[in-house]
Order: structure tokens, then sequence, then C-alpha cells
């Protein structure tokens, strides 16, 4: 770790590429952060937008002594950073250029007042828990991966249903036939469990729900279980095969027999928020419980 950046106030520029009014804001983010003190580094897809800066590649940011990330694009974008930064304890400050933004809360109108608000340390830090996942086949882990918002098992076809053994701490739960079986952080309640019916849950609790997805049987509902446990499923599938996927952006496929265990990782991630509380979001994002 460079000796000369731990005495300066070092901030790293995080953004989802092709997009294209970051031509514009990049440059004035830069600019307000150097007139506030700030020495900037920024990962490859930023650095496009602005002519020297120093660039530093998003799987070595996590290494350097960074106050802070300021994360310009939407929830896919500070997903895929959520699985960088998590294990270095930086907060990111994310800015939300997509289309809903519910963990990205800052609109652009309200970046320089955020970045005051980080500057200051007045903003809040909200820790969100992660699933740690690993996929076993024969003994032997194949395969590890972190998800900040949800383990999900599903089908390769549309025309056969799999089965799904789930156990707690080893034991025996049930056997689900399903299309698919979710495994959320309280982050994720908020994503695909939520469309397959599964229960809203605050940031802060400490739980993970276990979501089973178009169930062949009207009695496997949602399952919320404690967070210090071990949830194992035993993919019981169909010739044509099953596919594991990490927050909708990553994943493997899985075959007959294998074991999925997801445990919560020992590092939370860290965001910066400023103003607004998860009932806000839910009102303004989800139309949720709205007077």
């Amino acid at each position: 770790m460079p000796t000369s950046k731990s005495k300066t106030k070092l901030v790293a520029l995080m953004s989802k590429p092709t997009k294209p009014e970051l031509s514009r804001i990049v440059p004035d983010v830069v600019e307000w952060l150097k007139a506030h003190g700030y020495q900037i580094i920024a990962d490859r897809e930023t650095s496009n937008y602005c002519k020297g800066l120093e660039t530093v590649a998003r799987d070595q940011i996590a290494l350097q002594r960074v106050r802070f990330v300021v994360l310009l694009g939407g929830d896919g974008t500070l997903l895929s950073a959520a699985r960088v930064l998590a294990r270095s304890g930086i907060p990111v400050l994310g800015v939300n250029l997509g289309s809903l933004g519910f963990l990205t809360e800052v609109t652009r109108r309200e970046i320089y007042t955020a970045l005051e608000a980080a500057d200051q340390g007045k903003a809040e830090i909200e820790e969100r828990s992660m699933l740690d996942c690993q996929v076993e086949r024969g003994g032997n882990v194949i395969g590890s991966y972190e998800a900040l918002n949800e383990v999900v098992v599903g089908k390769n076809t549309l025309s056969r249903l799999n089965s799904y053994e789930l156990s707690i701490d080893g034991a025996f739960v049930s056997s689900y036939k399903a299309d698919g079986l979710i495994i959320s952080t309280p982050t994720g309640s908020t994503a695909y469990s939520l469309a397959a019916g599964g229960p809203i849950l605050t940031p802060s609790v400490e739980a993970f729900v276990i979501t089973p997805v178009a169930p062949h049987s009207l009695t496997h509902r949602p399952l919320v279980v404690c967070d210090n446990v071990t949830i194992q499923v035993v993919a019981k599938i169909a010739k044509e095969g099953a596919f594991l996927s990490f927050d909708g952006q990553m994943g493997m496929a899985i075959l007959e027999g294998d074991l999925i265990r997801c445990r919560k990782l020992a590092h939370t991630f860290k965001l910066l928020r400023f103003h607004s509380t998860f009932f806000d979001s839910l009102h303004s994002k989800l139309k949720w419980g709205q007077r």
C-alpha cells in the first residue's frame, strides 16, 4: 500500500460504462473533489471520461487507503462494486444514473450536497449483510461467490421442474419442487424475492429469506431464518441441469447432487446515506405504503 497516499484525502471513482452523461458529470465531480483537497483514483471505466486521472483496476481499489468511493451508475453497478469492496470496509456513495436507484439513493441534482456531507463526516454509514456461497461437487469446492442481494438456483429450461432439498445447520427442512429457490439478504428482500412473494425486511434485520419460485405445492411459503445459520441446498435436477446465479450478474451451471452452502459473510458492505430512510426508498421507488 503506497505510504505517500496514507496521509492524504484519497477518494475513488467508479462508474457504469457507456453512460453518455458521464462525459459531463465526471469532470465536474473531479473538479469539486480537487477543490476540496482530495487526491483521486478511478477505475478504467471512469478514467475514459476525464484526462489525467490515476487509473486503478477495480479489484485493486479495495487495497488503497480510500476514504470513500463515489459510484456513478445504477443498482447493478453498485451490486458489482459490493463484491469488490465489502472486505475492505470502504464506504460507497451511490449516485443513481439508472432507472430505479433503490440502493443508489443520490440523484444527479444531489451529488454535491451528498459529497459535502461525506466530506464533513455527516453522512450515515449503513451496513448491509452479504452472503458467502460455496458450491461443492463430489466433496470438492468448485466455486466460491459473494452476493449482496441474493443467490438463486433455478432451472435451465421452461418445461421441467427441479427439486431442491433444503437444510438449516444440518437439519432437513423441506424438499421443494419449484422453478427455483432464492436465498436473499435483507437488502435483496426488495428484489427478486419480493417479486416471488417474499417479505420485505429492513436492512438491519439479522436474517435471511428463503423464497421458492413458483413452487409446485401451495404449502411451500417463504421462510425467514436467523443469519447466523448455514443454509444448504442439494440440487435434485432434471437432465437439462440448473443454473446458480449471484445478484443476477454472475453464475455457474449446477449438476445433479451439487451442494450449495450459504453463510453470512464476515464483512458488511457499507453504504453512505445522507438524508433518506429505508422507508423513504420504499415510498418513492416502490410506491409502497403511501398515504
